[in-house]
């Protein structure tokens, strides 16, 4: 049962943060409407890593930055039996590099390892992933959804009015989950002001029908990951980028480093290489949360959307509500 009146809910844009707040405001009791401009999103070219463990080692994050990281996957659990996510818990190793010192970074932040220093692997439970295409289409369910792009906000008698290029939609509150993109005309100060600092980063991932992995390898340069029947081979972070153009340089690059970190010797390989771009703050956090009367941001998770779409969502829809569950 709501915990609030039910509310009319308009939520601009359809990559995982758009999608995780939707759904979750509308578990609450509120009638959501997507607005999706369309196409291939950020969120669906993606691995669909939930990853605190070695995204902290990777990055050196701080223990407070990690521990936020964690307590996203461990949201994940709740969220996803309410959502029909489907979560995949199988390990995740990463080979060769730095191994030793990713152990050690785990070791002091808290997490669950398990470091083979002859083989050169380290390997941890505490890492999940699901799959993007499942994942967004089961995040669709129970919500309404408009394709087209918003172009324009405007407030009147309480209520806000979005036009978009599919026609126009009254909402109560507005949530902005548009990426790295272009913020539509009529907002607040506040709000152009904070979407001003959200950066492009490019990613490039290759899509192959054959299964070369059963759980998630990681290595310098390159992961593998299953991905339906096969799996997918990632990623780039090309900050400044917005081409949707895969770089069939960096692409070859990307593939030459998956096969040395799978430790095989390279073959042919069918590869459908795609391209997305992300939102990312200058700390690496999102923004989440009120930005004015009846107006909230969810926008710029780096690399880690999948990971925080749910501790996002829950954020963004305390304030929808009237209260505020954000930490000092």
């Amino acid at each position: 049962m709501p915990l609030f009146n039910s509310q009319d809910i308009a939520v601009i844009g359809a990559g995982v943060l758009g999608l995780c707040t939707a759904a979750e405001v509308a578990r609450r009791g509120h009638v959501v409407t997507v607005v999706d401009p369309g196409g291939l999103n950020a969120s669906a070219v993606a691995a669909g890593m939930i990853a605190p463990a070695m995204e902290s080692a990777v990055d050196d994050l701080s223990p407070e930055h990690a521990a936020l990281l964690r307590r996203a996957r461990d949201a994940w659990v709740d969220f996803a039996a309410s959502t029909g996510v489907r979560l995949n818990r199988d390990p995740a190793e990463w080979r060769g590099g730095n191994v030793e010192v990713l152990a050690g970074r785990l070791a002091a932040l808290g997490f669950e390892q398990v470091y083979d220093r002859e083989a050169g692997r380290l390997t941890t439970h505490e890492d999940w992933k699901v799959e993007p295409a499942q994942a967004l289409a089961a995040l669709t369910q129970g919500v309404r959804r408009l394709e087209g792009r918003a172009t324009a906000l405007s407030r009147t008698d309480g209520r806000w009015h979005v036009e978009t290029t599919a026609g126009s939609v009254e909402a109560d509150q507005v949530v902005l989950a548009i990426g790295a993109e272009a913020a539509p005309d009529g907002l607040p100060e506040t709000a152009t002001r904070l979407l001003a600092l959200i950066s492009p980063i490019r990613g490039q991932i290759g899509l192959v029908a054959e299964g070369l992995v059963d759980h998630v390898v990681r290595g310098p340069g390159a992961y593998v990951a299953p991905m339906g029947k096969g799996c997918v081979i990632g990623a780039t972070m090309e900050a400044g980028e917005r081409s949707l153009t895969p770089d069939h340089e960096r692409c070859a690059q990307m593939l030459g480093a998956a096969w040395a970190v799978l430790g095989q010797t390279p073959r042919p390989l069918q590869v459908d290489w795609r391209a997305g771009v992300r939102g990312a703050t200058p700390d690496g956090l999102p923004m989440a949360g009120a930005v004015g009367l009846g107006l909230h941001l969810a926008v710029g998770p780096r690399r880690n959307g999948w990971l925080l779409g749910p501790l996002v969502a829950s954020v963004v829809a305390d304030e929808v509500e009237g209260r505020s569950s954000k930490e000092p």
